[in-house]
């Protein structure tokens, strides 16, 4: 397979903001988000003169529209009937509607060290709209296993702080680079077999995925529902790149030969925590 011409991807360049989700043939359980402004924000965080403190102010702003997006979409209503302010004056002072279900058991896991901050934000945005009784961060420490030429051959669980069971609990892994898929497949592999309770549901949720990962993901999880906010296949063959996303997933790549992600945005959890080693 030649090497592609620029690594443009068409798809980005011809987008329909109408539509709320880009067209892919990646199944039912992925959620590419297609939102002008969040593309524009991580393009400006993907770009090498971004530094401290902008790359944690747009990782806050894009997670809490991502975090949002996925309360929206997936987490359970109830009706409500509150009493306004103005029901002291007036007898229509009633609202009624369907809102997110305050009580819902939300668990967020921060995958060290990407997924730290994704993870914090998530957390205080679940406390801000959620009885904070059922809202709880866990913690995990993962390594990726790599072979002598650098190349992830997989991941390791090395500590973890889990805070209780996942019993009916809408379960979050928000890590920001979804490249192979090692890490968090090996993580939720570890929720499932190792921690008590079944969750309501599982939801993996990040910046910028490839077709790599999400093979991976699908194969190793398919009940898993994944929300990002870009796909990267930039070393596709060019021709591949003009293609609706997952029709030739099998030629599709947006991984170097050492497993960084391009057009990508470098290691985030070095950028994030000024730490190039």
């Amino acid at each position: 397979m030649s090497e592609p011409a620029n690594g443009i991807d068409e798809v980005y360049e011809n987008l329909i903001f109408d539509n709320p989700e880009l067209e892919h043939s990646y199944g039912k359980n992925t959620h590419i988000l297609v939102d002008p402004v969040s593309l524009l924000q991580l393009a400006d965080l993907c770009q090498a003169h971004t530094i401290q403190p902008s790359i944690n102010n747009l990782v806050r702003e894009l997670y809490q529209f991502l975090i949002r997006s996925v309360v929206k979409r997936e987490f359970p209503v109830e009706a409500i009937n509150i009493k306004t302010r103005m029901a002291s004056l007036s007898a229509f002072g009633t609202w009624a509607g369907r809102v997110t279900k305050k009580k819902t058991k939300t668990v967020t896991v921060n995958i060290m060290r990407a997924g730290a901050l994704p993870s914090q934000v998530s957390f205080d945005f679940f406390n801000r709209i959620l009885d904070p009784n059922f809202v709880r961060q866990d913690h995990v420490v993962m390594s990726r296993k790599t072979d002598e030429k650098s190349r992830v051959t997989g991941a390791e669980l090395q500590g973890s702080k889990i805070g209780g069971d996942v019993d009916n609990a809408m379960l979050l892994f928000p890590d920001p680079m979804g490249a192979t898929g090692s890490s968090i497949s090996e993580i939720i592999s570890y929720y499932k077999q190792q921690v008590a309770g079944k969750p309501a549901g599982i939801f993996a949720v990040h910046l910028i995925v490839t077709p790599e990962y999400l093979r991976r993901m699908t194969h190793d999880h398919p009940d898993v529902k994944i929300y990002a906010l870009r796909l990267d296949r930039g070393a596709s063959p060019s021709a591949i790149l003009k293609e609706r996303p997952g029709d030739f997933w099998s030629l599709e790549s947006g991984l170097t030969d050492k497993q960084y992600i391009v057009p990508g945005g470098g290691g985030f959890g070095e950028i994030i925590n000024n730490s190039f080693c």
